[in-house]
Formats: C-alpha cells, structure tokens, sequence
C-alpha cells in the first residue's frame, strides 16, 4: 500500500493503517518547507510521523508506481494525481465532506461557513476529475450549533480512520455513482475571515467559529478567538460594530465577546482587552 498526505488531519489515518497491520511500502507527501524567513526546512505532518514509524518517503507522485503497492490511500494530500500514476495504482481517498457537496481543497471550513447542518466523511475512488469518484462508503456528521473548525475536523478524522480501515479490512464493496448538485469548496482567502458587522451575527458566529476572524478597532487588527452569539434583536438596539460593554452589534442580533487577540500581543479575556482599549462611544469596529 502507498499512503498519500500532507497535513494534521491525514496523520490518524496512517497510523492506524500500520496499526491494523497493513504494510505501508511507501509514504508520499510534500516537499519539506521552510516556515518564517531563514528558518530551517520542516517536513509535512505526514512526513514526520512516517518517518517515526520507520516508513519509506517520498516527494514524488510519480514513485508510487513502482513501489510494488497494489492500492494508493489518500487522505488530504493536496495534488491532484495524474492519470498515468492513477492508471497504473488504484486509489481510494478519504473526502471530509458528503460529497457531491464541497469538492475542492476546503470542504470542512466551507460546510462550517454555510452553515450545513450536517457533513460527512466519503470512501471514494480516486479518479482524473476533483472528487467526482464514486463513492465506497459514507459516514454522516452534524454539524452541532457550536462546532468549531478544529472540534468538527476531530470528529470528521475520527470517523474517517475508522471507516477506512474498518472497509479495507472487510474489502472494498462495489461503488456507486455521486448524485445530487455539486459545489466546490475553495481555499478560503483572508478577506473571508474579516468581520463585516452588517452582516447577521449567526453569519459572523461561524466565521469565529473557523479560527482566524478578526476586525479592526483604532486602525488596528483585532482577532476575534472566541464569541458567543446573540442572534434575537438587542434592547437597546445597537448598531453594527458598536460596543456596549462586552456586546457587538450586527446587521442582525450580535456577538459577545470571549477571546480576543489585539495587533502584536498574546490573547486575552475580552473583559481585559475592553477594559483597557479606551473605546469611545461612538467607535465602530472594523470602520
């Protein structure tokens, strides 16, 4: 078997493949970099730990062909895989959504962000075209009101590993085609995380809810960690991007903040960072 992966989240899978007993002739994932200016190289999550299982790796694709594997697993690997690698190694890919819904590269935040009431984990053939295999095996997931980015994902690899393993142990059953309408999950852009306080607060809620919000208050960034939402109206009403101790308006109810990260320091208790930001009543975040 060849593994293909990159980051945290493919991590649980390989492992449990060696743990289960199945051979891993060959670990493929990306090519080490360096994070920060004049750091030194760092390999990928999946890197790290196959070379800590004692596993063969590799940086390219195109390897995986005479590795003397009879299946490619991929989980979150990244790159598209040609079809000369797909032609000569069979491959089934673990996909963290219920697809045709959300293919692409980010079908986890984009679930989160649309506020879908439910996701899933796909046990899918790899094939030429962007997650449109058919699929193996499914497992579905709600999506809870207060699920977070790093909390769903958990529960997604969870569910993905055991589905995995629990089918290449039993054998692959027959797939069956995608149904439905599909969209596509792009990356998201930072632009996306930006609070627009005219937007409703159930809107705004998610995208805290993803990691990495963040508005501007004095002209500076302000991350946004953690909010708790207010979605009927405020008495008295408040308008958008004002505060009122520790309470932002929306276009639409509110937030409260929790967790907040002002421009160059560490994070802290809204309560803390309010009681020493000098906000004036008429201050706008994000103006």
């Amino acid at each position: 078997m060849v593994f293909l992966g990159t980051p945290d989240m493919a991590v649980p899978p390989l492992r449990a493949l060696v743990a289960a007993g199945f051979e891993i002739v060959l670990v493929v994932t990306r090519a080490d970099k360096r994070r920060g200016r004049g750091a030194e190289l760092s390999p990928s999550p999946v890197k790290a730990a196959a070379l800590e299982l004692g596993l063969p790796v590799s940086h390219r694709v195109d390897d995986s062909i005479d590795a003397g594997a009879d299946l490619g697993v991929v989980v979150a690997f990244g790159q598209l895989i040609k079809p000369h690698v797909l032609a000569a190694l069979p491959m089934v890919n673990v996909h963290f959504s219920l697809l045709p819904r959300w293919r692409g590269a980010a079908p986890v935040e984009r679930a989160l962000l649309a506020g879908d009431s439910e996701t899933g984990v796909d046990l899918m053939v790899v094939e030429e075209g962007l997650d449109t295999g058919a699929i193996y095996a499914r497992r579905r997931i709600p999506i809870g009101p207060n699920a977070t980015l790093s909390s769903l994902r958990a529960e997604l690899v969870e569910a993905g590993t055991e589905l995995l393993v629990d089918n290449l142990r039993r054998g692959l059953p027959e797939p069956e085609p995608q149904q439905g309408e599909s969209t596509y999950a792009a990356k998201l852009s930072p632009d996306e995380l930006r609070l627009d306080w005219s937007r409703p607060a159930v809107e705004l809620d998610r995208i805290v809810r993803l990691g990495g919000a963040w508005t501007t208050v004095h002209g500076r960034r302000l991350k946004v960690l953690e909010a708790r939402l207010l979605a009927g109206a405020l008495e008295p009403p408040l308008a958008p991007g004002t505060v009122r101790d520790l309470v932002v308006g929306a276009g639409e109810g509110g937030l409260e903040l929790v967790r907040v990260q002002p421009e160059s320091k560490a994070p802290m208790a809204a309560a803390a960072w309010r009681n020493g930001a000098a906000l004036r009543p008429d201050d706008v975040l994000g103006s």
